[in-house]
């Protein structure tokens, strides 16, 4: 077998995550999971793959299951918490929550990092990314709860801290060797 051949495999190998991931959701909106949804989903899935063609998207191949662990619940623990914090500001009749718009530099340069940490910034009640930068790796949130009186900047600061920690926890979940690499040196 030539190198070409064996490349277009092993790009092909890479993408089954994607491709098989396809198919779950095309079987999860139509709330089925028998031969025919699946059958349906694969064909769905080769036409998507085939009419919009998008870079190939390169996983680390790590998975720390440990750290996946820890991110999950920490995750859930966070969406319970930030429910309740939201209920709190939205039936508290005396204090208007103060909002803002803040600028977020990650320190990862993968794409499938910065989309973890913005849809996970998104999910968690009380704040919501508006746009991203991908060039320059920025993301741009809208967070509310600020307080008034306070010093605004370290409240904005802590807000900052907040997304650079899921980040951390994402790459130390599913970051490459590299990437957990620098996060250690950052960190120490």
């Amino acid at each position: 077998m030539s190198a070409e051949p064996r490349s277009a495999w092993a790009a092909l190998w890479r993408q089954l995550p994607f491709f098989l991931w396809l198919v779950l959701v095309w079987m999860l909106l139509w709330g089925q999971f028998t031969v025919l949804s699946a059958l349906t989903g694969v064909i769905v899935a080769v036409f998507v793959t085939l009419v919009f063609r998008l870079p190939p998207a390169e996983l680390s191949g790590r998975i720390n299951f440990w750290y996946l662990l820890v991110l999950v619940v920490t995750f859930l623990a966070e969406v319970v918490w930030g429910s309740l914090v939201v209920a709190w500001h939205v039936l508290n009749p005396k204090r208007y929550p103060g909002t803002a718009v803040i600028r977020v530099p990650l320190t990862s340069d993968d794409d499938l990092i910065m989309t973890h940490v913005g849809v996970t910034a998104s999910l968690i009640p009380g704040s919501l990314v508006l746009e991203t930068d991908r060039d320059r790796r920025v993301l741009y949130l809208h967070v509310l709860g600020l307080r008034e009186g306070a010093d605004v900047q370290a409240q904005l600061e802590k807000q900052r801290q907040w997304v650079l920690k899921w980040e951390r926890r994402i790459i130390r979940a599913l970051g490459s060797r590299e990437q957990n690499r620098a996060v250690r040196e950052e960190t120490a």
